[in-house]
Formats: structure tokens, C-alpha cells, sequence
């Protein structure tokens, strides 16, 4: 596997509780022993509680890759959202909320999105205030995202949020939650700067995968659509991005755990010593793009 490839490890809603320390300590390793970077697409504790974010803090710590992050719906519960972050920006993740992040030539751009509903069925700005209020939340979300695209420049963009862009990956849930769990708007951005792929949680029962209306593959990495979907397989989606090649910008979902192999960052230091000792040796791969 060529070191311009970058394993992306992606998880959302851990809602980790006061009395939650260890408690996914050897997943973390696993992704740390697999991936170059993880992501954590919301709801990182459960009732929004500092206590919970320092015990989070403490299993992060140990995690020896670069961690991007946002906050989710959980994470603002008892208003202490801005202590959360910086407990978690403490022991080095990388915490964004409209902001960017630049590692190994991908961009990461994140907000935790609001909802609002699904195309035609999109809450409007009319009527009372509060309505407008609601609709202009998810309209600055959107305008947070735009506004971290731009600043990007790498060829590959990849987008993290909590709530849903789509209607495609909330599907399982019940109808009548629908506009809870996401927003068309946090569509728009996504198509403008041609995104690589989009991460996102919130939506428990809701479907792996889906794609924007021009195409963009979103994924719902939710802990437990994790467990429930692939059930013989760590509850963490694993992904490569080939970062050497400019117009390609897909990215590939590793499913089977045997082909995982080593980071990218571990091939090409394994790579730089074994050029000194031999000729360097071809390999080939089988995996399936999404």
C-alpha cells in the first residue's frame, strides 16, 4: 500500500458517562493500530457534563493518532459545551466548530449542523419568530460550513457534522423525527467546494450510507447503526483517501478487518528503510471503492 494512501477512522455517538473510563479504551487502540486519523462526528458525552469529557478525555490521551472532533445535540445539554471542547482540545484533539484542519494533504471541515427537515419538506423562515429563529440556526450552520470550505486548499475535502445533510442515512427512523435529525441546508455547501465525503451521527437507527443529490458518498457513523449493521465487524467505519492523486476523489470503505494491514504513516516509514536494504517491490490491491 503506497504512502500517499490515508486511512480515515470515523465513529459518532460514543455518549460517554461519568462512569464510562475505559469503556471503549481497546477500540480506540484498534483504530490507532489501523488508521491515521479518527473522527468523532458528536454527542462525545452523554449529558453534556464536564465530568464526562474529562473521563472521555483520559481513554482519548492514550490514542496516538490525530483526533478531529465536533460536539452534537448531547454535548450541549447542561451548557457546558465550551468547557467540553477545551478539555478534549487539551489532550490534542483537534475540536471544530466552523472551523479547519489540514493533515497529510486532506482538509477537515466540521460543525455540528442543525435540522430543520429534507428537501421539499424543509421548514421555512415564515411566520412567528421563533420559527425564523429555528430556520436561521440551521441557515448560520451552513454558512459556518461554507465559510471552512473556503478556507481549505487541498484537494480533498472531507466534512464532519452531527446532524444529517441527506434524507438517505436517517431512513430507519421514524418518519415523524425526520426533520430533527438534519438539514437540506448543510447540503448546499457540500456540492459547492465538491467534497470527498461527509461524516455524521444522530441518527441511531438510521442507514450507513447514502449520497448527496450530485453524488457525494455521507456517512452515518453512529455507534449503534455500527453495531446493528455490521455486527461481525468493530463498530467504526475504516476508509482510505488517495491522497497522491488529485482528480480522485473517492474513497474507499475497508470492511474486511484481515486487509486492514498497517496506517499509512507506518508504510512509509517501513517503505523509506526498505528502499536502503532492496529494490523496491509491487503490490497490488483488491479493495472496492464506494
Amino acid at each position: 500500500m503506497p504512502p500517499n494512501v490515508v486511512r480515515l477512522a470515523a465513529l459518532a455517538d460514543i455518549h460517554y458517562a461519568k462512569n464510562s473510563q475505559g469503556q471503549l479504551a481497546s477500540l480506540f487502540a484498534q483504530i490507532a493500530e489501523s488508521a491515521d486519523v479518527l473522527i468523532l462526528a458528536g454527542d462525545l458525552t452523554d449529558y453534556g457534563q464536564i465530568d464526562e469529557a474529562r473521563v472521555l478525555a483520559k481513554d482519548l490521551a492514550t490514542v496516538k493518532i490525530p483526533i478531529v472532533a465536533v460536539l452534537g445535540n448531547h454535548d450541549f445539554e447542561s451548557g457546558q459545551e465550551k468547557e467540553i471542547s477545551q478539555t478534549l482540545l487539551d489532550v490534542g484533539v483537534h475540536m471544530l466548530d466552523g472551523d479547519a484542519w489540514e493533515h497529510h494533504g486532506i482538509g477537515f471541515a466540521g460543525v455540528r449542523g442543525f435540522c430543520g427537515g429534507f428537501g421539499r419538506g424543509a421548514l421555512g423562515p415564515w411566520g412567528e419568530k421563533i420559527i425564523k429563529d429555528f430556520v436561521h440556526e440551521a441557515v448560520q450552520e451552513a454558512l459556518k460550513l461554507e465559510s471552512a470550505l473556503a478556507r481549505l486548499k487541498s484537494e480533498h475535502r472531507v466534512v464532519l457534522m452531527h446532524y444529517s445533510p441527506i434524507r438517505a442515512t436517517v431512513e430507519g427512523e421514524s418518519p415523524e423525527i425526520f426533520p430533527f435529525l438534519g438539514s437540506s441546508r448543510l447540503e448546499e455547501p457540500l456540492t459547492r467546494f465538491d467534497v470527498t465525503a461527509v461524516f455524521h451521527g444522530h441518527a441511531h437507527k438510521g442507514a450507513p450510507e447514502g449520497a448527496t443529490q450530485t453524488g457525494i458518498p455521507v456517512f452515518n457513523v453512529a455507534h449503534a447503526v455500527l453495531q446493528a449493521t455490521y455486527p461481525d465487524r468493530p463498530p467504526f467505519r475504516l476508509f482510505e483517501v488517495h491522497t497522491g492523486e488529485a482528480q480522485d476523489h473517492t474513497v474507499t470503505s475497508i470492511g474486511d478487518r484481515s486487509r486492514w494491514g498497517r496506517r499509512s504513516s507506518d508504510r512509509a516509514d517501513g517503505e523509506q528503510q526498505s528502499r536502503s536494504a532492496s529494490p523496491p517491490a509491487t503490490s497490488t490491491s483488491n479493495s472496492t471503492s464506494t
